[in-house]
């Protein structure tokens, strides 16, 4: 099992076992590089631990717990977690600022602690098995060297993946395989199993911040800067990521304000201008007199497809993996640690989808459901649908999310192959299988029961609790530690995010502008030419690579590989879509991509 991982620590590795318990860990040196050592146990062999992730408010606990009485052997973070258990038990989680998932085996009551934190920076899979054992791991290619868990797929799985581009945390790909939510705590007992998750922190949209704009700014710059600065202790070389849009140039900025030598930035560059964001980064980079790394990277790189399956396990279908994963490999040539801009657009409102759904909100206050659903559903309908139309004109989806609900219609927004279209593409013996399941269900009860006031905090609360952890922050886990580097998000630190979610409406989404505060705030740092730019991202040319050289790749798939194998998809209706696309009738790249990684997923799980 840690072989299977030892990507994530290629500095160290450790085994220690007791009857009836065994753990093991890799490690990635950080900090106290020749100390800490893993598995670790307590001074006095009451406890130990395996821990994953970083804990940036180790020194002042470190400082409490010695006041208190606790003695320590080392000089980081793991024995910090291992005294502050031994001081308040489970609650210590409450004290911990940071990303972790962690493990701590009680010798004395002969029980286990399994921990996530708060926003689920780190990943931690989870499974019983007949015998009674729970395993647990990282990832779950470590779960999956055990010869007592079956290779069996959760078909529900399948729809939850079609319909979101990922495996969300509430469901495994494994039948019998969870991943322990953000947030929450289990415990395991010999001869009593795997206990209920506890939920020990949740973010919450029910409060509204009473202060002016501009007292609110200052108080977001001094909660950036206290995060940033947190993030950047390390016994390693430390660099971020830069991209030249607001989130990564606002960390850079204030890493810059915070260093006495140049920050180490790097950035990934397309030789295709409308994918290239390298010019703005190299503005920031000038502008802070970074120590600026770029590299261009050719769009042409369909070759990597395999080696980017083989790092989520799940089916994994976020395109930008590819270019997260290369800018990654260039920031480990020089730095083991990376910071980055990631976080800020759930906490922020910084998705065009906020502004779509809090817009189409007004709609709905103002017409009652008993008008909306039968003018909009039947306007949705007659709409000719036009994906390859400019923005403006491509009004069916507005139409038909204005005929439902705001939970159904984010779920709509949300999904990157729609209901009608999965539907199609199913076999007879898998619709049985899917009965009345619909994989917008937990999306939206988690909506419904929000803490929030408001369709744009509920919008933002499930980005929170499923689309950040299920994509983004599984991306950035996934690429950069296969490659030995540690990514740090300085604006998923709990007290910002917190503070995001207490704010005004008015400030989070001004007119057409997402994340207000935060780019008036940073104007002191950052230009508006930076600040207010349309959002770009990471973009990958699937869809030309699947009318060029994925082309034959993608027929493949309905022919006879592992997706046809599996009786789960009409073959026919896979190869209307393929020839679609590729002929140019269509445009189909993005559920050509999902299952082009399903197709590789569960390859490698039932190699042929």
């Amino acid at each position: 099992m840690c072989e299977a991982i030892a990507h994530r620590g290629p500095d160290g590795a450790g085994i220690w076992t007791a009857p009836g318990v065994g753990l093991g860990h890799r490690r990635l040196s950080i900090i106290d590089l020749s100390g800490s050592a893993q598995p670790m146990v307590s001074a006095d062999g009451r406890a130990v631990l395996v821990f994953n992730g970083e804990i940036y408010n180790y020194r002042e606990l470190r400082e409490e717990l010695k006041a208190s009485g606790a003695q320590f052997r080392s000089d980081g973070d793991s024995e910090v977690i291992l005294a502050a258990y031994q001081r308040w038990g489970s609650g210590c989680v409450d004290r911990l600022s940071g990303m972790f998932a962690f493990a701590i085996y009680d010798c004395r009551t002969k029980s286990l602690l399994l921990a996530r934190d708060r926003l689920g920076v780190k990943p931690l899979y989870l499974a019983e098995l007949a015998d009674g054992s729970v395993l647990f791991a990282s990832e779950l290619k470590a779960l999956l060297t055990h010869p007592g868990l079956a290779r069996r797929i959760d078909p529900l799985a399948i729809e939850d993946y079609l319909a979101w581009g990922y495996v969300p945390d509430t469901r495994g790909f494994i039948a019998g395989v969870e991943k322990l939510a953000a947030g929450t705590i289990r415990r395991v007992e010999h001869g009593r199993g795997l206990g209920p998750a506890e939920r020990w922190w949740d973010i919450s949209f029910a409060d509204r911040r009473q202060a002016s704009e501009a007292a609110l700014e200052e108080e977001f710059v001094a909660l950036m800067r206290a995060a940033v600065r947190s993030r950047m202790v390390a016994d390693v070389p430390l660099g971020a990521f830069l991209s030249g849009g607001v989130d990564s140039s606002s960390v850079v900025a204030l890493m810059a304000e915070a260093s006495a030598a140049p920050v180490r930035s790097c950035s990934i560059g397309f030789d295709v201008a409308a994918l290239d964001e390298s010019g703005h980064a190299g503005k920031v980079a000038r502008l802070f007199a970074t120590d600026h790394r770029s590299r261009t990277v050719s769009p042409e790189d369909f070759g990597a497809v395999d080696t980017i399956a083989g790092m989520f396990d799940e089916p994994f279908a976020d395109a930008s993996a590819l270019p997260t994963w290369r800018v990654c490999q260039l920031a480990r040539e020089s730095v083991t640690v990376a910071l980055s801009g990631d976080g800020a657009d759930e906490a922020f409102a910084g998705y065009r989808r906020h502004l779509f759904h809090h817009a189409e909100d007004g709609v709905r206050q103002f017409l009652p459901s008993a008008l909306r659903r039968p003018l909009f559903g039947t306007l949705g309908r007659l709409y000719p649908k036009a994906d390859r139309a400019p923005r403006r004109l491509r009004a069916k989806t507005t139409l038909l999310s204005l005929a439902e609900d705001g939970e159904e219609a984010y779920a709509r927004a949300l999904a990157v192959t729609p209901p009608a279209l999965r539907a199609r593409l199913y076999s007879d013996d898998f619709h049985k299988l899917r009965g009345e399941y619909r994989a917008e269900t937990p999306l939206v009860g988690l909506m419904r029961d929000a803490p929030a006031r408001s369709a744009l905090d509920r919008a933002q609360y499930i980005d929170c609790k499923l689309w950040l952890p299920g994509d983004i922050l599984t991306k950035i886990d996934r690429t950069s530690m296969a490659v030995g580097l540690e990514a740090r998000e300085p604006l998923l630190d709990h007290r910002l995010v917190e503070f995001a979610a207490s704010l005004p409406e008015h400030l989070r989404l001004r007119g057409r502008t997402g994340k207000w505060l935060m780019k008036q705030a940073m104007r002191r740092y950052l230009p508006d030419d930076i600040l207010f730019r349309p959002k770009q991202g990471f973009v990958t040319p699937i869809s030309q690579w699947f009318r060029g050289p994925l082309a034959e790749a993608a027929r493949a798939i309905a022919s006879g590989g592992a997706l046809a194998r599996s009786g789960w998809f009409d073959s026919r209706a896979i190869v209307s879509v393929t020839e679609a696309h590729i002929s140019g009738r269509g445009e189909h790249a993005r559920l050509l991509w999902q299952l082009l990684m399903l197709e590789r997923a569960l390859a490698r799980l039932n190699p042929a």
